[in-house]
């Protein structure tokens, strides 16, 4: 079933890209609220499983995997669009090759990206990359970015009216939505280098390192 969440979130998200090539002042509404259905899926696939207790590494891989397809897409599409320059994407798509590389190392021990049982060495990193405050701020901040985005599609044409209209014609509101649009980039790479920092040790030692136990509640 979670898995099928994951499925319907991909087929959802390029019907949104199809709205935003082809309807994106008249449909912004729709396509900013599809985001956000798409985004609160994000959290219920992995609520699904573990309620139905049908959580698996599969499960954990193939959700990790649609995120980062989310996310690649999007920033593809808003850089196509000339919304953000292309250099975003390029990175992003690049971070995530090679964490998902080097975090691949770890599965076959039975780690996980997240969770206690991960390749994080230290209670910072382990933070940056696993904590549930940081992750949980990651993601929210994608998600404003990504829905920002959207609307801004339609309001860059002049045309678009209603509330969307409304709400983009706040300059402060659009400084806020560029905002968690720049900070989404600078938390893709801040939360990648941890990974890279302490996938050296695992490497060099040719085992997984002893993940650290989390410092405070959370994961």
């Amino acid at each position: 079933m979670a898995n099928l969440i994951t499925v319907g979130r991909l087929v959802w998200l390029f019907l949104v890209v199809v709205i935003l090539y082809r309807a994106p002042v008249v449909l912004a509404g729709v396509s900013m609220l599809s985001l956000v259905a798409i985004f609160a899926g994000d959290g219920l696939d992995g609520w699904v499983a573990r309620r139905r207790g049908s959580t698996s590494r599969f499960g954990a891989v193939f959700d990790i995997a649609g995120d980062r397809v989310v996310e690649t897409v999007l920033w593809i599409v808003y850089a196509d669009l000339g919304l953000i320059p292309i250099w975003v994407p390029l990175l992003v798509v690049t971070r995530g090759s090679v964490v998902d590389a080097l975090r691949s190392l770890s599965y076959a021990d039975g780690m996980t990206a997240f969770g206690e049982r991960n390749m994080m060495r230290s209670s910072l990193t382990h933070w940056l990359t696993a904590g549930r405050f940081m992750r949980g701020f990651y993601g929210v901040a994608k998600a404003i970015a990504f829905v920002f985005l959207a609307g801004l599609v339609g309001f860059a044409t002049g045309e678009a009216g209603g509330w969307v209209g409304a709400l983009y014609g706040v300059e402060p509101l659009r400084w806020l939505g560029w905002f968690f649009v720049w900070a989404s980039v600078v938390l893709t790479v801040v939360r990648g280098l941890p990974v890279l920092f302490d996938a050296f040790a695992y490497l060099d030692q040719g085992e997984a390192p002893t993940s650290a136990p989390p410092a405070g509640p959370g994961r």
